[in-house]
């Protein structure tokens, strides 16, 4: 199985009972859609900031993250389809983690 970090943006951290509500509705889906699938629920994140020598790349907000596990990323792909967070605007980005 591969591992695909999954990273939320364009989703808005609203209050704290909104986020909170999100949440609840994401483990909901992810409990039935992803099962054994999801090996990291994640969490929401903020951009705290930047490393680099020289000039830094262009930041990019990051909502939030998961892992999860998949033969194939189009397996990924269907698995995330109808993830909660897609009808409420965000994107999905998902990134293939490699072995090294």
């Amino acid at each position: 199985m591969a591992r695909f970090l999954v990273t939320y943006h364009d989703m808005p951290h609203p209050s704290p009972e909104v986020v909170a509500a999100n949440r609840a509705a994401f483990r909901a889906w992810a409990e039935e859609a992803l099962g054994d699938a999801l090996v990291d629920p994640g969490a929401p994140v903020y951009l705290a900031g930047q490393l680099a020598k020289g000039s830094p790349a262009p930041q990019s907000e990051i909502a939030g993250f998961s892992i999860i596990e998949a033969k194939s990323l189009a397996d990924a792909r269907d698995l995330l389809a109808g993830h909660p967070y897609l009808d409420r605007g965000a994107t999905i980005q998902i990134d293939w983690c490699l072995d090294v």
